[in-house]
């Protein structure tokens, strides 16, 4: 889909707002709402207006040769390798150096005189090259440049730990996988998210650090992420995208942190005792109408207990139960629920409710549940997003509905609720289908 020069406008003055918002809300809950948001937002994938030409970009690239290479391989590692990259990508953050939206003493004046045609031809050119740097042009286009020399630093690089955190994340520190805008071993598939494979580490390492601090701003949620990183997670990260090849062997393993058992969590376990007969002993329902309470977030749990009690979330079996509980009893019961394990799901593999899932449906309006929910369904345990995974179907299905029709609106912002009303009973029962299969 073409998107005019006046809706990338709209679209920035969205992202702008939203994040002044974020900045200067206090309330976490509230900051959460308007992260989501960031992520649909962000999600949007806008192409250029402009049609490039790869032999009109090739004379205009030559302006670029001297920092990116005449083979679009940076002359050193200070500078992104630009071969193969996506030209959807390169446009976006040539508009944002001309727009000053991304700051670069150096890339500013270059893009200050760039037209949109200039920006789609040499992005198109730079996109059909190979991105192992295989061309016919002279080895000599870069030369007379300075090469950058590199400081030593005490900490090594591990690719294989770099390679845990790309595609797991760390829910723990509200650092999300960076497989699932950034696709496998660094090769995208989303237009406006760039390759990362084979780019030089020093230049990763850069970017994520200039997200960390703050000098990078047109990209929240990649601020988030990189907010919660450490210097070292960032070097691993860089060594991994270097070279995927190097542990290529090495299977990645989500990072498990030792969760020991709180006094609360030991409490809630007789109080769970009245729990059983729907939820089961360790709150994994045998009864695929009741939902999944093992392994759900304590804030989760507690939210949805609390708005039982309060009429907030309406059920009469729930009315009842929770009428006599305290708040503390509510918080030991969700320490308890929270520390046990779930069990697998028993749904039914379903493509289409993947699709839904991992991409949603743009041309419906349908935001993706990965944005929320996480690559594995995990949830977002700090914003109160639930764990989708492994969850009873049927209940799923329930649920989806009944915030379609309007039976549930405790969703933060309506958030569920407007997207769920744009979705048919077939999308919902594969998108539940799916999630129940999630591991």
């Amino acid at each position: 889909m073409i998107i005019h020069v006046k809706c990338r406008q709209f679209l920035y003055t969205l992202k702008q707002t939203s994040y002044f918002c974020f900045k200067n809300v206090e309330s976490y809950p509230m900051k959460s709402i308007i992260f989501s948001l960031l992520i649909a937002i962000l999600s949007i994938n806008t192409s250029i207006a402009a049609q490039g030409s790869v032999d009109a970009g090739k004379g205009k690239a030559a302006m670029c040769a001297a920092c990116h290479g005449a083979n679009g391989i940076g002359a050193s590692d200070a500078y992104p390798n630009l071969a193969g990259q996506h030209a959807d990508y390169i446009v976006k953050q040539l508009a944002a150096f001309k727009a000053g939206t991304r700051k670069d003493p150096v890339m500013a004046p270059m893009a200050a005189g760039l037209s949109e045609q200039d920006m789609a031809d040499i992005a198109v050119y730079f996109a059909s090259l190979d991105r192992s740097g295989n061309t016919t042009e002279s080895a000599d286009d870069s030369a007379g440049t300075t090469p950058t020399t590199t400081a030593p630093v005490a900490y090594i690089a591990n690719a294989s730990a770099g390679k845990n955190l790309y595609e797991f994340g760390d829910v723990s520190r509200s650092i999300g996988a960076c497989i699932g805008c950034h696709g496998k071993d660094g090769n995208s598939t989303v237009l406006i998210y760039p390759n990362l494979a084979k780019q030089h580490a020093q230049y990763i390492e850069k970017q994520l650090h200039a997200f960390k601090d703050e000098t990078r701003t047109n990209n929240f949620a990649m601020m988030q992420f990189a907010g919660s990183m450490t210097d070292e997670d960032i070097a691993n990260i860089g060594a991994y995208l270097a070279d995927t090849k190097a542990v290529a062997n090495v299977k990645a393993k989500p990072l498990v942190a030792a969760v020991p058992v709180s006094a609360a969590a030991l409490a809630g376990k007789d109080k769970a005792a009245m729990c059983a007969s729907c939820h089961g002993a360790d709150g994994n329902s045998p009864i695929a109408m009741y939902p999944k309470l093992a392994g759900q977030s304590e804030t989760y749990l507690t939210k949805q207990l609390l708005e039982f009690k309060s009429g907030t979330r309406e059920d009469s079996v729930m009315a009842g139960m929770v009428a006599a509980l305290s708040e503390q009893d509510i918080q030991e019961l969700a320490a308890y629920f929270a520390s046990q394990k779930p069990t697998l799901g028993a749904g039914s593999t379903s493509e289409e409710g993947k699709k839904l899932y991992y991409s949603g449906d743009a041309k419906r309006g349908i935001t993706a549940c990965i944005a929320c929910h996480g690559i594995k369904g995990k949830g977002m345990p700090k914003a109160g997003f639930p764990a989708v995974a492994n969850q009873n179907a049927d209940y799923l299905i329930s649920q989806l509905t009944k915030f379609k029709s309007g039976a549930r609106a405790n969703d933060r912002n309506s958030m569920m609720a407007n997207i769920t009303k744009k979705m048919k009973a077939h999308d919902i029962k594969a998108l539940a289908q799916f999630m129940a299969t999630m591991k």
